[in-house]
């Protein structure tokens, strides 16, 4: 029987590291589902989902912790196949303004205090190219409980946008 797992990985970035992982994982014949991983600050650090057969999930263990002597950090939990929101809508959000403290803290806040999830989350920081002032930029993916209302959802996005002094633009993304 297959288990999922899901790890996460940090080491400092360098050539091979992604390798040596992937290498890892096949050796225990594992199979590399989905990932999401990224360079930031001279670090390497992602997330990742497998799946291996419960005979090698114990060596896998082993081999992973091992990976701290090639200083490479990996912690893992067990996954659950097919753990997805059960009834919910997609919504993409976009979201644009001058980088201060907390942007993230109070939109993730207005969310989750009306039920959605995010599902998927990328940002980054910029210097803009006419007044050099940095500049953040983030586009998540949410998830809305079926009988929410988005119109709602919408219009407290752009309040907050203004109070936190944002652009923020929401759309329902279409079933995949």
């Amino acid at each position: 029987m297959a288990v999922e797992m899901v790890l996460t990985v940090i080491a400092k970035d360098r050539p091979g590291l992604l390798e040596t992982v992937a290498d890892t994982v096949a050796a225990h014949s594992g199979n590399w589902i989905d990932s999401a991983m990224a360079r930031l600050g001279g670090q390497f650090a992602g997330i990742l989902r497998i799946s291996v057969h419960e005979t090698e999930l114990a060596p896998l263990e082993r081999a992973l912790a091992a990976l701290r002597e090639k200083d490479i950090s990996v912690t893992w939990r067990e996954g659950t196949a097919g753990a997805e929101a059960a009834s919910a809508r997609r919504a993409k959000i976009n979201l644009i303004g001058q980088d201060h403290a907390g942007i993230v803290r109070d939109v993730t806040r207005m969310l989750s205090d009306r039920g959605a999830n995010v599902d998927r989350f990328n940002s980054t920081v910029f210097t803009a190219s006419m007044s050099g002032a940095p500049m953040f930029v983030a586009e998540a993916e949410i998830l809305v409980p079926d009988g929410s209302d988005l119109d709602a959802l919408r219009e407290a996005l752009e309040e907050i946008a203004h109070d936190i002094m944002v652009d923020i633009e929401m759309h329902e993304m279409a079933d995949e």
